[in-house]
């Protein structure tokens, strides 16, 4: 028998699984992630699953990993510092795609280099402008380079990269090794993501492979790609943007394993994120455009999925304006009150009792500071380092950490690198309110909605009456943005043209009376023409409201809590890779390689020694990723124009995919 074990980090809980003969789920457990340090939850999860299982640790065949971390630390806007190096582009160019919106007040230069259309250098590389450079700015935890028309010709960025290995010794994300596709600007976004990720990636396998060590699973470790396939996790340590969407592809895989499902929309609810996918034809939709996540389109080939920062953890935001009020979820993850007192129970209660008994409500009651330990702190400022000075390794109200308005930017600033973590009001708290959890300190829940039903509204009435009117607020609201979350996928995934922003249509006044079932002159229905799946640990408490709301069947699959653990062990290894055939010229077809331009004199010979490189990197990435029995699908696209009553070669794309099962889970 052949026992895999599966393992899902995500914001809130660890999940793991172990599944026999690739068609059993043997045991399933949980624990709380510990992002002060992944492998305490990863190895507690492990240990427990295997006790449910009564394996040994050196019966397991197969390990695999799916993750949330890049996904939500780019929708949380965290991550390392990095710099760009830019060439052959101008300094406008860094206004295209959200390139400075991506490097976030880190630093870029633009530097004179480039190749044309035809991969012929444009311009000589300024390799003394670089090294001033790189002498003037320390504390990079990654740089990114992308240069004009890479995917033609690479070599300056492959310069570029020499250069700032041998100068820092940084790890360095070459943009045309992320994508084969033209459009400088998107490619420079993806490789800038990259490289504020890879720290953060690289520490999790690193953890979680000493994690299996320690256990005793001598196993190699795979980690799930966006794209729901699986590699090695050293592939994932050079290119960690592709576990990007990692979690939420895992967990349409596992969908799909768990249900059998051939048409259904998926909705994942997680700690931080909520996940929206369509299965088509009993296989998850691929975005075309590449992975949009956090606000940033980049050229990551996943699942096409809405991620929206909605979740169980979601940070709750008053609305006081109006006579009525209300709240508004997300899209930033803070500890719920209950687990920050159920880890700190004296300084969290005393300090909830304190802003209690206060008889004007406070602007930070019931928000917590903790720091997160082995965060680097390079190129924070005067005032982070008085914060971080202040809290040291204790958890503290906020309240009480932040003495001046200049400090709470400050406070942002951390928070965004992943030095801190904020504490307040949930909709997991709302639920221990309700009763629909118990896993964390109740009391703490209800002392935390009670401070926040004092906040007042437009009438000078509070927010609610009690922490139970409070919390059903709370979920209801919950309800509500899951609802318009699944209708925008919905209309964004509609084969009917509407001509309006699939945004505008789920809230549109005829789509909500509709799905009030309006009756007056008009009567107007409108309902959800699809099942949807709904997983996440705590999809049965919040998804069958929300599918009452949508009129339509909501299936909650045995095993939903844990399907992105399910998907990564029952996922493929799968790897793709395009390139280009060029005519520059009459009679010459140009091959843009790796190593660079190679002319042939026959279209038909360029496309065949393109086509047999594509295929060895492919398949080599395929074995390198532990695969067997592979087998390859090679897709040529040939672009021609009629020109004097003849067909003349433009352009051809070859792609190459090769796939299999990894060589481990075969038994």
């Amino acid at each position: 028998m052949a026992f895999a074990l599966g393992v899902d980090t995500g914001g809130t809980y660890t999940d793991a699984v172990i599944i026999r003969d690739e068609s059993e789920i043997i045991a399933s457990a949980k624990s709380l992630t510990t992002r002060t340090d992944l492998a305490i939850g990863m190895g507690k999860a492990i240990q427990a699953v295997l006790q449910e299982a009564a394996l040994r640790p050196d019966e397991i065949s197969m390990a695999s990993l799916s993750t949330t971390l890049a996904t939500n630390a780019l929708v949380e806007g965290q991550g390392g510092r990095v710099a760009l190096i830019y060439v052959g582009f101008r300094e406008s160019d860094l206004d295209k795609h959200g390139i400075r919106e991506a490097l976030k007040g880190d630093p870029a230069l633009v530097l004179a280099g480039g190749h044309t259309h035809a991969g012929e250098e444009e311009a000589p590389l300024d390799r003394a402008a670089l090294k001033t450079f790189l002498e003037s700015h320390a504390g990079i935890s990654g740089f990114a380079v992308a240069a004009q028309f890479a995917t033609r010709n690479p070599a300056h960025e492959l310069e570029v990269a020499q250069i700032i290995k041998e100068t820092t010794g940084a790890p360095v994300t070459c943009s045309h090794q992320l994508s084969s596709k033209l459009n400088g600007p998107k490619r420079a976004v993806t490789a800038v993501l990259n490289a504020r990720l890879i720290q953060m990636i690289d520490r999790l396998i690193g953890r979680a492979q000493d994690t299996l060590q320690d256990i005793g699973i001598t196993a190699p470790m795979m980690v799930v790609r966006g794209d729901g396939a699986l590699m090695s996790a050293e592939q994932a340590r050079e290119r960690p943007i592709e576990t990007i969407l990692s979690g939420p592809a895992a967990s349409i895989v596992g969908a799909r394993w768990l249900t059998n499902v051939e048409h259904a929309l998926v909705s994942d609810i997680g700690g931080t994120t909520t996940d929206v996918a369509v299965i088509r034809d009993g296989k998850p939709m691929i975005d075309p455009a590449g992975a949009l996540v956090g606000g940033f389109r980049t050229m990551v080939e996943a699942v096409a999925m809405r991620t929206h920062g909605l979740g169980g953890d979601s940070q709750v935001h008053p609305v006081t304006e109006g006579l009525q009020g209300g709240v508004v979820l997300g899209p930033r993850r803070v500890l719920p009150i209950s687990l920050i007192a159920a880890e700190a129970p004296e300084v969290a209660h005393a300090a909830l009792d304190e802003q209690l008994r206060s008889a004007t409500p406070g602007e930070f009651d019931g928000r917590f500071a903790r720091r997160v330990p082995g965060v680097p702190v390079d190129g924070i400022d005067a005032r982070g380092e008085k914060l971080l000075e202040r809290l040291g390794e204790a958890v503290m109200p906020l309240s009480k950490l932040l003495q001046t308005r200049l400090e709470g930017s400050a406070l942002t600033r951390l928070v965004d690198r992943g030095i801190l973590q904020i504490s307040g009001v949930t909709p997991s708290d709302a639920s221990h309110v309700l009763g629909r959890l118990d896993a964390w300190d109740v009391a703490a829940a209800r002392k935390g909605l009670e401070l926040f039903c004092r906040k007042r509204v437009g009438s000078g009435d509070r927010l609610a009456q009690t922490p139970e009117a409070m919390a059903q607020i709370i979920v209801d609201q919950l309800t509500e943005q899951t609802a318009l979350t699944l209708l925008e996928t919905a209309f964004a995934e509609e084969d009917s043209d509407f001509g309006v922003p699939a945004e505008t249509l789920a809230r549109h006044v005829l789509t909500q009376k509709g799905l009030k079932n309006h009756r007056g002159l008009m009567a107007l229905d409108a309902a959800l023409n699809v099942e949807v799946v709904g997983l996440g640990a705590s999809a049965p408490s919040y998804y069958p409201a929300v599918g009452q709301r949508l009129h339509c069947q909501m299936r909650l699959p045995e095993h939903a809590g844990v399907a992105n653990a399910v998907g990564a062990v029952v996922g493929r290894v799968t790897f793709r890779r395009s390139g280009t055939v060029t005519s520059p010229a009459e009679g010459k077809y140009r091959v843009h390689l790796e190593n660079g331009p190679q002319d042939f004199p026959d279209s038909e010979q360029a496309m065949s020694a393109l086509e047999q490189t594509l295929t060895q990197q492919v398949e080599g990435e395929a074995k390198a990723a532990g695969a067997e029995d592979i087998r390859s699908i090679v897709e040529r696209d040939i672009r021609s124009a009629r020109l004097e009553a003849r067909d003349v070669f433009v352009e051809g794309i070859i792609t190459v995919e090769a796939s299999g099962r990894p060589r481990v889970a075969l038994g």
